[in-house]
């Protein structure tokens, strides 16, 4: 990710990318798993509806049986049942709710707050062994295939004379569909099917019942349960949302660079100028790529069954059915933990990269 001409040696590439998404996936983790149930949560609206018709059809009698018999039992609140209240010539239902019901709203805080009272603080980092075990992969993947592919591209946009922000571009969308393809879906399989399982961390049978235990368990059983191709659930939104991301982050990230060395006249930025330029680049792509995302996890969720259809078969089918059921803003839930996940997530990585890359470079480590 660094924009600077001077070559550098894959294996530096592959460990200051490898530290930079250790550092970023431990700090950053629990907002991705408060993303991923908001996305997975269905639309309250039905829910409503339902509990409405329900309410209607249970009152029904009562209300006749007052109407017509004038049971006086009706007209004193100490002869009611538990948990319903009639007042005035209409009467409304009221639920008493369980005392150990989570009331939290639907927004980021809330979730969070729910996952941790419901489960323990310790599911919010549910599926991290899976992030670990993809994170190093894939950066080496992302830094070095980028560099590779834009030295490829290099003489061909000098010769025609292309822009070096277009190679930038399309470098950084060819490392993110390549890094998608390689690493990033089976190893985002894993931790989706990891992050949605309920269970509580506090309790020790939950544990011992869960399904999915750790990333190699889960990818061995979604290949004996559903196949190998499981594991490419949602592979083309994936791969359009990393090209995306990639893309634009690489391309801001090293254009406002450029911009802000020659300002100041160095050829370097300081730690936190790095992590605010990174932070500025990382939330870019979200905004305009969060129903790929939305689309992404609902495929990889649902669990296939031979001989049965399963509700999302593609990319423009789940969109569509996404959009006519619970509205096309749906498409952009869970978009707030994600700027929140991604931004200080991409903040961290450029930061971290730069720091151990200008570290093993002033060490002399891989000089080319």
């Amino acid at each position: 990710m660094a924009p600077d001409d001077k070559k550098k040696h894959p294996l530096q590439h592959l460990l200051a990318g490898g530290a930079a998404g250790l550092v970023e996936s431990s700090v950053c983790h629990p907002l991705d798993t408060i993303k991923t149930r908001m996305q997975l949560r269905r639309q309250s609206a039905t829910v409503e509806k339902v509990v409405v018709k329900m309410r209607d059809s249970m009152m029904e009698p009562a209300l006749r049986l007052q109407h017509s018999l004038q049971d006086p039992v009706l007209r004193t609140a100490g002869g009611l049942e538990p948990g319903i209240r009639m007042s005035g010539p209409t009467k409304l239902a009221h639920v008493t709710m369980h005392p150990h019901t989570v009331q939290a709203p639907l927004g980021p805080i809330g979730t969070a707050r729910r996952i941790v009272e419901r489960e323990g603080f310790f599911a919010l980092y549910k599926g991290l062994t899976a992030v670990w075990t993809g994170i190093i992969p894939k950066m080496a993947i992302r830094f070095v295939s980028f560099e590779q592919y834009r030295e490829w591209m290099g003489p061909p946009a000098q010769q025609y004379g292309v822009s070096a922000g277009m190679v930038t571009f399309t470098a950084g969308l060819a490392s993110g569909l390549t890094e998608a393809i390689l690493v990033v879906t089976p190893a985002e399989v894993c931790k989706i099917r990891m992050q949605s399982q309920f269970h509580s961390m506090m309790d020790p049978s939950q544990l011992q019942k869960r399904k999915y235990t750790n990333v190699i368990q889960t990818a061995f059983l979604i290949v004996k349960e559903e196949g190998l191709g499981a594991l490419y659930k949602g592979v083309i939104p994936t791969m359009l949302r990393q090209g995306c991301n990639q893309a634009v982050n690489f391309t801001a990230y090293n254009y406002i660079k450029r911009e802000v060395m020659a300002r100041q006249g160095t050829d370097s930025l300081d730690s936190w100028q790095s992590l605010l330029i990174g932070g500025l680049s990382g939330g870019m792509g979200p905004l305009v790529n969060n129903p790929l995302d939305v689309v992404k996890t609902r495929l990889q969720k649902q669990v296939i069954t031979p001989g049965k259809t399963p509700k999302y078969t593609g990319l423009g089918q789940a969109c569509l059915k996404i959009g006519r059921e619970e509205g096309v803003l749906a498409l952009w839930k869970g978009i707030t933990p994600r700027l929140l996940r991604i931004m200080p997530g991409q903040a961290i990585t450029f930061m971290t990269y730069e720091a151990v890359s200008a570290q093993m470079t002033k060490m002399g480590w891989f000089n080319v």
